[in-house]
């Protein structure tokens, strides 16, 4: 019985492993610099994303709502300090706002359509998502981290605004216009686009 016992206690410790397979397998973390898989993401400040910010409501005081939308997408926040991250958020969200319902589709179609589409909307989809976990979380009561008050628009849709104390009503109000818009990203660019954004280790 005593050679039942250390026989078993041997076998569940992790003394009896003396050789590193890791180092063995070519494929392993161990043989090669993990950091190398992934290209090197530019850093952008707060003040690039404020730059942004100034040209894109150019663009839409000119009617160019496309080039806006083309613009926060090219050049997403994937490096970059928290309020850079939030800030590039709102530019994202303030001209998803400006687009008419109607011209939703036509504009994710030819978005899609030209060279590096759909990378676009792909980011566009990772920017609805974070949208929607901080609306989410803000109708569950913790601090919202994107602005949550909502107000009607000629647009069709809702202007998201700041306002402490946000009621549940404007906080599904801000979620509809952004599963509105994944909707329609769906309808253009397929399931797929999900997939490749839940997998992707970039994030907005």
């Amino acid at each position: 019985m005593s050679i039942i016992r250390e026989h078993t206690s041997a076998t569940l410790s992790d003394a009896w492993r003396t050789i590193n397979i890791d180092a063995l397998d070519p494929d392993s973390s161990v043989n090669f610099d993990t950091a190398s898989l992934h290209p090197p993401q530019p850093e952008i400040s707060e003040a690039d994303v404020r730059q942004l910010t100034a040209q894109v409501r150019q663009l839409l005081r000119g009617g160019d709502a496309e080039g806006a939308l083309r613009g926060c997408l090219e050049t997403p926040v994937y490096n970059g300090s928290e309020q850079a991250r939030e800030a590039a958020l709102q530019t994202v969200v303030e001209v998803l706002q400006s687009i008419k319902a109607s011209e939703m589709t036509p504009m994710l179609k030819s978005v899609y359509g030209s060279p590096g589409g759909s990378e676009c909307l792909d980011v566009l989809m990772k920017y609805l998502y974070k949208g929607m976990a901080a609306t989410s979380s803000a109708s569950g009561g913790s601090a919202p981290r994107t602005p949550t008050r909502v107000t009607p628009q000629q647009t069709g849709f809702s202007q998201i605004g700041p306002r402490p104390g946000a009621s549940s009503e404007s906080t599904g109000a801000a979620m509809s216009v952004l599963l509105s818009w994944h909707e329609k990203v769906v309808e253009v660019a397929g399931l797929g686009c999900i997939g490749r954004v839940m997998t992707d280790w970039r994030r907005v």
